[in-house]
């Protein structure tokens, strides 16, 4: 018996012992993340359930660097997960906007197919057979929504002013194109928006019924308010969108827009709800003030209208919050997550409409949280220790509260999966890139805080270069985030890959300086009158913290850079330290002053900064790095895209021009098709060519 206890026991410690050496020799087979890895993984887009949770429906982008050879199709996988996924659609021109209608058995989507010029609305059956096409506006279409009865689709057009009808729109577009001069006149602001040039083409909504032959009608043509200089959707990155949403009883359409635009040079904008009848006529205007609203939504009963909620003050931040009202009389308003201190993003009711579950930043993640929709403390549905969730969806008839969402994190790109609120974690419903990301050596990010000068508690996340040893020193490379108002996210980016920056042997330093999100409402706020100064000391004071923490850091090997605010911060940095071997500037700042006047937005800035620029206040005065271009000595990378309307070119210029006058090495590269970000393929593979050329000259 003794003898059979032995040989169980050694049997055991073999196992374990060929365990462990399998363990060791995966790591050691795991290899080091490339641009290719990165740029051609699949990108998984926004989760949309059917309306009984059944089926979730998903777009999938395969990315290619040959733009033309790129496939976006939809797909379609069951809500239990219960089987794969399987491609929905196979056509050349990807679709987008995805929505089902209310029996569950079609949906809706926009799409530029064979024949059209622009894209249009289409509808799919999901038992099967070729998707039709509904629309056929000279104008386009796009964001289609099923009536309640699902008898009449709900979409948005960009169309030229003063016109009625769709020949109206032809028509002008033939004048357009037939006038001999070629001129962009204003005579208000704004008039660029990130990297396009603005026109007088106004973003409308739309009906049409999906019977046979039916014509769409433009619910704001010829109202009063599509006249207003100032009237427009509400713009983002470049979008121009109403944010409508069917009433309840499907006679109106509610939705988000701005009658002041026009008054951005001087003063902050505002947006309101309106209410306009699906036969026409002039829009009823449901809020007022001078604060924000948008994005509005039901209650499953139809009783109570929420939406988002941006409080106009003086400071240059304040937190998005929910708001309700009763819904027709547009009483009882309540903010429903008063008490919160952070700022929901995606926000969804549950079947009962009881409660609302949002996500929102915190501390380098985008938490699950819930609130009572009649108001009340925000709980956290769960912790977590990675990652972000986004894009949250509820469907509004299924037997049991089922929450979707995308999760992705620095070491995984964006996924489908299913929240488990008991099991307090998610289950995948899509892993489209799990087979090459087993091929990666991707650490997990740390976490560091440290305590601040001014006596704030700092929060970093920490990148380890692939093979890492902690008995090696590794040059740290400090990452400035942009923003500022953002916040450095347990994400999978594409045009600033954690992983593929740290690749050739650097510790990734990313830290969330006074101004950054996810820490409160005042913490966002303190940047405001000290918009470099502050952060740039912090940023420092992170890079010294986390060299004595860890011994694995060399300190006599630190750079610096960033893309926007970031790349300000890089240029402050300049100005005020030498303790970088380089820096690396994208798109940022080196003269308050020539941005201010240059970008497509302005006023922000000047309260940012304490008054108007020519009042010459202390800001302007000791904040500016061009101001401190006597100190300059540290070798700088330079780049910037030609068409970004947000830190136009002519401040990369002024930099690479001071940096040649005082002989200091130097380097520019513009990209002339690019805007703020790098976002062609081959463009972004040059690009971080560059990055690492540049680290690896001054850092190695």
């Amino acid at each position: 018996m003794f003898n059979i206890y032995r040989s169980i026991q050694r049997f055991i410690i073999s196992i374990i012992v060929l365990t462990a050496l399998a363990i060791a020799v995966s790591a050691q087979t795991k290899r080091t993340i490339t641009h290719e890895d990165v740029w051609l993984m699949k990108r998984v887009g926004a989760p949309v359930p059917s309306p009984d949770g059944k089926w979730v429906v998903f777009s999938v982008l395969e990315p290619s660097y040959v733009e033309s050879d790129q496939v976006a199709d939809l797909w379609i996988v069951p809500g239990d997960g219960s089987a794969k996924p399987r491609r929905l659609t196979s056509t050349k021109g990807g679709e987008s906007g995805a929505t089902w209608s209310p029996d569950g058995k079609r949906i809706a989507f926009s799409a530029r197919r064979e024949g059209d010029e622009v894209p249009q609305i289409y509808l799919l059956h999901i038992e099967g057979g070729e998707a039709t096409r509904v629309t056929s506006l000279s104008t386009g279409a796009r964001s289609p929504q099923f009536s309640p009865d699902g008898k009449t689709i709900l979409f948005q057009s960009s169309v030229f002013p003063g016109t009625l009808n769709d020949e109206d729109n032809k028509k002008a577009a033939a004048d357009r194109k037939a006038r001999k001069w070629n001129a962009r006149v204003y005579d208000s602001f704004p008039i660029r928006n990130w990297d396009r040039w603005l026109d007088d083409r106004q973003t409308h909504v739309f009906v049409q019924s999906l019977e046979n032959g039916a014509k769409a009608k433009d619910l704001l043509a010829g109202t009063k308010m599509v006249a207003e200089a100032g009237f427009s959707g509400i713009t983002g990155s470049g979008s121009d969108d109403l944010n409508p949403v069917w009433s309840p009883d499907g006679q109106s359409v509610v939705f988000a827009a701005t009658v002041n635009r026009n008054i951005g040079a001087y003063a902050d904008t505002s947006s309101d709800l309106y209410q306009v009848s699906m036969n026409g006529g002039e829009p009823k205007q449901l809020t007022t003030g001078k604060d924000g609203h948008f994005a509005p939504k039901f209650s499953p009963d139809g009783k109570t209208l929420f939406c988002v909620f941006n409080p106009n003050t003086e400071k240059v931040y304040n937190l998005n919050r929910i708001v309700s009202f009763a819904w027709p009389a547009m009483a009882d308003r309540k903010i429903v997550t008063a008490g919160f201190d952070r700022a929901p993003s995606g926000f969804a009711l549950t079947p009962d409409g009881k409660t609302i579950y949002f996500t929102a930043e915190d501390t380098g993640h985008e938490k699950l949280y819930s609130v009572a929709t009649s108001g009340g403390e925000a709980k956290l549905a769960f912790e977590m220790n990675s990652g972000v969730y986004t894009a949250l969806s509820i469907p509004g008839k299924a037997s049991s509260l089922t929450l979707f969402a995308l999760w992705e994190s620095a070491t995984n790109p964006a996924e489908v999966v299913k929240v488990d609120l008991a099991a307090k974690r998610h289950n995948n419903l899509t892993s489209f890139n799990a087979d090459k990301l087993a091929q990666l050596d991707l650490a997990p990010l740390r976490h560091h805080w440290f305590t601040s000068k001014r006596g704030k508690k700092i929060h970093s996340l920490i990148v380890l270069p692939p093979n890492f040893d902690e008995n090696k020193k590794y040059p740290l490379f400090n990452f400035l985030h942009g923003g500022p108002h953002t916040m450095t996210r347990d994400q999978f980016f594409l045009r600033w890959n954690y992983h593929l920056l740290a690749a050739p042997g650097y510790v990734i330093l990313m830290t969330d300086y006074t101004g950054s999100t996810g820490y409160g409402e005042k913490f966002s706020q303190e940047i405001q009158h000290d918009p470099l100064k502050g952060p740039g000391e912090e940023l420092n004071e992170a890079a010294d913290a986390v060299t004595k923490d860890f011994k694995w850091i060399d300190a006599s090997r630190q750079a610096a850079g960033g893309a926007s605010y970031g790349g300000h911060l890089a240029n402050w940095m300049q100005a005020t330290t030498t303790r970088y071997k380089c820096l690396i500037s994208h798109a940022g700042l080196m003269n308050l002053e020539s941005q201010w006047a240059t970008s497509d937005t302005i006023y922000s800035r000047e309260v940012n900064n304490g008054g108007p620029v020519w009042e010459q206040g202390e800001t302007w005065r000791t904040q500016n790095p061009i101001r401190h271009a006597a100190k300059f000595k540290t070798p700088m990378l330079i780049t910037v895209g030609e068409n970004d309307f947000r830190v136009p070119l002519n401040n990369s210029l002024e930099s690479f021009s001071i940096h040649q006058r005082l002989k200091i090495p130097s380097k520019l590269v513009v990209f002339p098709e690019e805007n703020h970000w790098i976002l062609r393929g081959e463009n972004s593979r040059f690009f971080y060519s560059e990055v690492h050329g540049w680290l690896k000259r001054w850092l190695n």
